[in-house]
Order: structure tokens, then sequence, then C-alpha cells
């Protein structure tokens, strides 16, 4: 009896096995694609942090204008990203990404024939009503894919997209802005916005080639990985039990609208680190385009390496509170630093390098939350309706630093502004967010037997 049931045992283990190969096998022909769509899209969103570096002096636009238009930005995201959302839940994924990906690219290259302030607040605008959607359908898209257990890990690999962003951006564009000046007629940030927004285009023609909509749809599993993954999913949705599906009833519930006011704060710190690091590190006597691209490198490094570790010990213990307030909580620590240590530059660019790991490492056990409320039409709208609101910061807070640099000379009072949302966001994590309900291995097997 024992020798049988330890046989059942390694029978069980080994479909766990199985179905474990099959989502790898999903997340590698899905996954480097979103991340690259994700990467060149933040990548057209912060170039302007290093095109300012010369486009203000150009242009004659004051640290208060520049602030405004790179964060009006989040306006069209507020206005466009839940209609982008529900679109996608109708059409799919593969129509939503190409459109979002190509309008995104085309903008970003109109950038350079700007000459007035009202025609950057214009294009700015338009770049995040074209973009919107992105983040959020990806969150979404995810659902479909993957089960609980490893969707903290895919969310943090896409929205490791940021700092990989950081990564490669910071030397591409600090190279762009030391060597194309001037060719051509162009001014080097002029150069920035073209060579940077050819590639979205180009990847937003070959979306229809990589992605499928649903696992149903994907040609590239066969028939019994299909049923299989639809299976485990199914009986994965049933553990996480009952979800609101009905997006209008959704928004009667105050947790979703209290994430949103966490996604406010927590992301405040993501687009003042993009907009504004290079300055900063400017500001640390780093006089050199290439070497400010170099440091901004580095720190997007460590910010990858802290979001893949932690967004894998959060799956592997199905624990999302902690994991999430916690680096909101560094990211404050760190933001505060560096006003305050300005003077010791190594120790401001330590706290430079916490506050750019904090929000993203954060974010992959934060989009965890909506899906343990929401499911169907009601995620579709709630999770948009939370990044397009919380995201609003992006506007609030690069134009907040911009307004204070203006008037007191650094960039100081705005960081400890940022660093005090941050320290909301854990505060309110740790309070109200809802802990995730454990899910025994086996279900995916007994799900797949009664498929059977």
């Amino acid at each position: 009896m024992g020798h049988a049931s330890g046989i059942e045992t390694a029978i069980l283990r080994a479909d766990v096995s199985d179905v474990e190969l099959i989502y790898d096998k999903i997340a590698r022909r899905i996954m480097p694609f979103l991340v690259l769509l994700f990467v060149v899209a933040w990548l057209d969103r912060i170039n302007v942090g290093f095109a300012r570096l010369q486009m203000a002096a150009d242009l004659g636009f004051s640290d208060a204008a520049y602030g405004f238009g790179a964060g009006i930005f989040y306006l069209g995201y507020l206005l466009f990203e839940i209609p982008s959302n529900l679109v996608l839940e109708r059409i799919g994924a593969r129509k939503t990404f190409a459109r979002i990906t190509i309008l995104w690219g085309l903008t970003s290259m109109t950038t350079l024939l700007v000459k007035t302030a009202g025609w950057f607040y214009f294009l700015r605008f338009l770049l995040g009503a074209f973009e919107a959607g992105l983040l959020p359908g990806a969150v979404l898209y995810l659902t479909y894919w993957f089960p609980t257990r490893r969707r903290a890990r895919m969310t943090g690999l896409f929205v490791a997209a940021i700092p990989i962003a950081g990564v490669l951006g910071g030397p591409l564009s600090g190279l762009i802005m030391r060597t194309m000046g001037g060719r051509l007629g162009l001014a080097n940030w002029q150069w920035l916005f073209l060579l940077e927004g050819i590639p979205s285009v180009m990847l937003g023609l070959t979306t229809f080639v990589i992605l499928a909509d649903r696992p149903s749809q994907a040609s590239w599993l066969t028939e019994v990985e299909r049923r299989d993954v639809l299976a485990d999913l199914e009986a994965d949705n049933r553990v996480v039990g009952p979800r609101q599906h009905v997006f209008m009833r959704a928004l009667a519930n105050p947790l979703v609208w209290l994430l949103t006011i966490i996604q406010f704060c927590l992301t405040s710190a993501i687009p003042t680190v993009g907009f504004w690091g290079p300055t900063i590190i400017h500001g640390l006597g780093v006089q050199d385009e290439v070497t400010i691209g170099l440091l901004f490198a580095v720190q997007n490094i460590i910010a990858v390496i802290c979001l893949i570790v932690v967004s894998r010990h959060s799956d592997r213990t199905l624990e999302r509170r902690y994991h999430a307030a916690l680096p909101c909580l560094a990211c404050a620590i760190g933001l505060a630093s560096i006003g305050f240590f300005s003077n010791h530059p190594l120790i401001a660019f330590a706290a430079l390098v916490l506050a750019t790991l904090g929000p993203v490492t954060a974010s992959a056990s934060f989009w965890q939350f909506p899906s343990m409320l929401l499911a169907g039409p009601a995620a579709a709208g709630g999770i948009a309706l939370i990044n397009s609101i919380g995201s609003f910061s992006g506007w609030v807070a690069p134009f907040a630093i911009g307004w204070l640099r203006d008037r007191t000379g650094t960039t100081s009072a705005g960081l400890y502004v940022v660093s005090g949302l941050e320290l909301i966001a854990a505060v309110l994590i740790l309070r109200y967010m809802p802990r995730q309900r454990r899910r025994m291995p086996s279900l995916s097997v007994e799900a797949r037997e009664g498929a059977r």
C-alpha cells in the first residue's frame, strides 16, 4: 500500500513538472517580446530626460515648463487607458499592442520637430494617449497565460523593462547626445527622438507574428499542452475564490480605489528617477554625457537584479504585502537621502540606486492585488483604472520637482515630497491589502485529470 502511494506521489509530481514545463515554453515565447515592447516604450517615454540636457537651453524652456511637458504624458494615460484595456478584452492583445506600439513610435519621432512649449506639451500628451493600455494590457494579458503561482515572476520580468530601458537607454542616449549633434542640421536631442522612435514602429509590425491572444489560439502549443494549461488556469481561478466580473460594480469596491491611491504614491518615484535622474547625476559633479549614461545604467542593472530576486521569492512564498511595501520604504529612504547627502556624491548616488530599485521591485507584487479582487471585464477596466489614475503621479511628481527646483535651485525639496508619497504607499499596503490565498500544487493535476 505504501509502495503504491509512493508511485502515485511520483506520478503527481511528474504531472506537475509537465505543466510547469509548458509554462516555461510559454514564457520563452511571449515574455522576451513583451519585455522588448515595454523597453522601447519606456525608452521613448524617458529619453526626454536626456534630451533636457540640451533641449531646454535650445528652446528656452524653464524647469517648470520641462517638468510640465514631461509629465503631461500621464494625462493622455489617464484619459485613454481604460478604453484601451476594455477594447483589448474584446479584440485581443495582438491588435491592441500593434496599434499602441506603432502610434507611440511615430509620435516620439515627431518630437524632433518641436519648436515651442505648446507643441512639446501636445506631443507628450499624444505619446501618453497612444501608449495608454500597454502596462495594464500586459498585466491583464499575463492572467490569460499564467497561474497565480507564476504571475509575480512574469509581471516582474515585464516591469524589469523599466530598469532595462535605463541600462540600455542610458549609454545609448548619452552616446547620441554626445556624437550626433549637428549632423544633417539636427541637434543632438532631435536625433535622440528620431533614432529611439524607429524601433517601436518596427516592433509593432511584428506583433501579429509573435503573440497569440490566448492559450487556446496558440498554434505553437500542442493540443495536449493547450488542454493542460487551460485546465490548470481554471483550477487556479477556482482557488482564488469569488471575484467581481462586472466593471461598473467593481467601481463600488473601496479597495479598488485604495489601489489607485497606492499606485499613485508608488509610481511617483519611477518617472521622478527617469526624468530627473540624469540631472541628479549631473548635479553630483558628473559633466560628460556618456558617463552620466553609464552611471544611469549601473543603477538600473542593480534594480533588475533586485526585481527578479524579490518577485521570485514573492511567488515562492505567495506573500505579496511585504514584498510590495518594503521596497517602497527603501525608495522613500533613498529619495530623502539624495537631498540630505547632496554634498556627498558617493552616498547620494547609492541613495539614487535605492530610489531606482524600490518602486519597480514593488510593482511585481503590487499588481497581484487586483487579480485577487477582479476578473473578466472588471479586471480589464479595473486594472486600467488603477494604473491610469494611479500613474497620474507621473505628471504631478516631475512637475512638482521642476516647480520647486525653479524656486529653490535644487531638486531636494521635490525629492522629499516624493519620498513622503512612497512612505504612504508602504503604510497603505501593509494596513489594507489582502493576503494571498495559498494553493495546493496538486490542484492543477486534479483539474487536468478531470478534463481528461
